[in-house]
């Protein structure tokens, strides 16, 4: 069956180039060109992965990113016409998976969805189901994470992370290699992606984040084992 990409842009020609380039690479593309017939799109026909513009007419993206992360975890890619460094980690922080910035190369889109679609299905080939670490406790089956006892509800990346931390604990991990296994390619450069989302995820995780998820200065992180 192939998997179905939801495109949300007002604008006809960027809409048809991103269409032909999904449907030539094998995908099902469906396309809203305004957030609130986004949003109804999103929950009739449940997409593998959204593509979301931010600047839309009648519901903006940010508000169209919040309403999915109410009811799921789907993949979103964000498209934003600017290089602010606050609009993207603003995206971000609500739950978007990726952002490229416009204009953008269809085929770097593609190559995107691939591996966002790819890492949405499982990060590693590792077969251990549960982890412990501290009073963070993990089954990867379910994508449950507990600390002490109590559930706590994480993103796909905000998990994808926590687990690789937790396949390497008490290595060093630069932040090119979180890039590369979470996200499943190179960024150039850009790793502000990891930083955002590992502050959340020591938020989420309580004290118990915050002292067990270390910063090494200058290279990367850590989770202490002890």
């Amino acid at each position: 069956m192939k998997q179905r990409v939801l495109i949300v842009d007002d604008e006809v020609p960027i809409q048809e180039l991103i269409r032909f380039n999904l449907e030539q690479a094998g995908y099902e593309v469906e396309v809203a060109g305004d957030g609130i017939s986004a949003v109804e799109r999103f929950e009739a026909n449940k997409p593998d992965l959204v593509v979301l513009d931010l600047m839309l007419p009648g519901k903006d993206g940010y508000d169209v990113c919040k309403s999915i992360r109410k009811v799921s975890n789907t993949p979103i890619i964000m498209l934003t016409a600017k290089e602010s460094e606050l609009e993207r980690v603003l995206g971000l922080e609500l739950g978007a998976d990726d952002y490229l910035t416009k204009p953008f190369s269809p085929l770097e889109l593609v190559a995107r969805i691939k591996a966002v679609l790819r890492r949405s299905v499982a990060i590693d080939d590792e077969e251990i189901d549960e982890f412990e670490v501290g009073q963070i406790a993990m089954r990867v089956e379910t994508r449950e994470v507990r600390v002490k006892g109590d559930l706590v509800e994480l993103t796909r990346k905000e998990f994808d992370l926590l687990h690789v931390f937790m396949l390497n604990v008490g290595k060093v991990l630069t932040r090119e290699f979180l890039l590369q296994k979470v996200w499943g390619y190179e960024y150039e450069g850009e790793t502000r992606t990891v930083d955002v989302h590992i502050r959340h995820l020591r938020r989420k995780l309580g004290p118990e984040g915050e002292d067990r998820i270390e910063t090494i200065h200058g290279v990367g992180y850590k989770i202490r084992g002890n």
